[in-house]
């Protein structure tokens, strides 16, 4: 038996676009409102993120692939979308949909150049707006991440049960194996900004654009790769690091880059990794993973280091966390574990749940950070992780 929340507030939107679209929960639970952009049918797992701004790069981030994204921020569209602030490569929209309660009805930005809906429209994105998002997100919050489906025009007026049934039918996110296929499919080259001091082969899982970028400023040229590029191909560019990215997917089943991972550390190349990197240095290093409950999505998210007492506000967007060796102390910056390439640590906690959010290597060589340094959008707090890389390329660069 399902339980229908409708809502449909209608200030400062165009009423004349009353396309009917229903948001349907695997648990039953559903939220009728009016549809956006594309008008069809989507399928995805119902997640949601706090972030206020940044709705445009959250869109093209790769991470969010089969995912439909909630918006806990009331208002979504002022800012229309431009072709600068994308984050994927190639300028494609990685959400399966998107869930807003109000849709700017003007852009009011200098930089637009046209509308949130159209972008959606033009690349077969489908929206909902008109729900009681708060609801929903409270939710997601109680019972956890779920399968979902948006259905649109026609499709919003099937029967709730024959809705409810294709939802239930899709795939789970647990066990899914997706950064095959939101990676490059052939290598390419980010340029250094003036002198070039180093090249790093960059595995793209899902890589933002934002990160090849951060190093091209710091005079570090990035090859950009396929997941699963084998380690000889890794060598032929002659790296002076290796740098796995953020993706979308369950760590679990990337068996083969861990493999890889392995021989960057058994080679002793430096080594850097966010999110979907930071699962897999973690269990590069013998450690496990799981699904979270609801994960953490958004832009102010607090971490704290434990090298250096500091606390950083972060931009993150992860379902699945590694789990901290048994009996760790996650609040001691004198405990460790051991791995076959010598001590490691726990470096980063989450302040809202103590959830692991970095991991490396006693001797520096390698270091990872399940959250987004590269800020896009999002605070910048964690950028100077990317001169922590350029400093251990420079100490320990196997090219010197």
């Amino acid at each position: 038996m399902h339980t229908e929340t409708t809502y449909m507030a209608e200030k400062g939107h165009d009423v004349t676009d009353r396309t009917p679209a229903i948001l349907v929960l695997a648990d039953g639970r559903t939220f009728r409102g009016y549809g956006f952009g594309a008008t069809g049918t989507t399928l995805g797992e119902a997640v949601f993120t706090t972030a206020m701004t940044g709705y445009q790069e959250t869109m093209t981030d790769p991470s969010y692939h089969r995912q439909i994204v909630v918006s806990a921020a009331p208002h979504i569209g002022n800012t229309g979308w431009n072709d600068e602030d994308n984050e994927s490569h190639g300028n494609h929209i990685w959400v399966a949909g998107l869930v807003i309660r109000d849709l700017a009805q003007r852009v009011s930005n200098w930089r637009a150049e046209r509308s949130l809906s159209e972008e959606m429209e033009k690349q077969g994105v489908i929206g909902i707006r008109g729900i009681d998002t708060r609801t929903l997100v409270r939710h997601l919050r109680n019972y956890g991440s779920i399968a979902a489906g948006l259905f649109s025009g026609e499709d919003a007026k099937r029967p709730v049960e024959e809705l409810l049934k294709e939802v239930k039918s899709q795939d789970s996110m647990e066990g899914a194996d997706l950064a095959a296929e939101v990676s490059t499919d052939e290598p390419y080259t980010v340029e250094a900004v003036g002198e070039k001091k180093y090249t790093v082969v960059a595995f793209d899982m899902g890589v933002k654009t934002a990160t090849p970028r951060h190093f091209s400023q710091r005079g570090i040229e990035t090859v950009v790769v396929p997941a699963n590029t084998s380690f000889d191909k890794v060598k032929s560019y002659n790296p002076d690091g290796v740098f796995v990215s953020n993706g979308p997917g369950d760590p679990a089943t990337a068996d083969e880059m861990v493999g890889i991972i392995k021989q960057v550390l058994e080679a002793k190349i430096p080594f850097f990794g966010i999110c979907f990197g930071n699962q897999l240095l973690g269990r590069a290093l013998g450690l496990d993973t799981y699904k979270m409950k609801f994960g953490h999505r958004g832009i102010n998210v607090p971490v704290r280091n434990n090298v250096t007492g500091t606390i950083d506000i972060t931009s993150q967007n992860h379902g699945f966390a590694l789990k901290a060796p048994e009996g760790y102390d996650l609040n001691s910056n004198d405990a460790e574990f051991a791995t076959d390439f010598g001590p490691a640590q726990v470096t980063h906690i989450c302040l809202n749940d103590d959830t692991v959010e970095g991991v490396a290597l006693r001797n520096g060589m390698a270091y990872s950070v399940q959250y987004h340094p590269e800020s896009a959008a999002g605070p910048h707090d964690a950028n100077p992780l990317f001169d922590q890389f350029e400093e251990l390329m420079a100490n320990h660069t196997p090219n010197k």
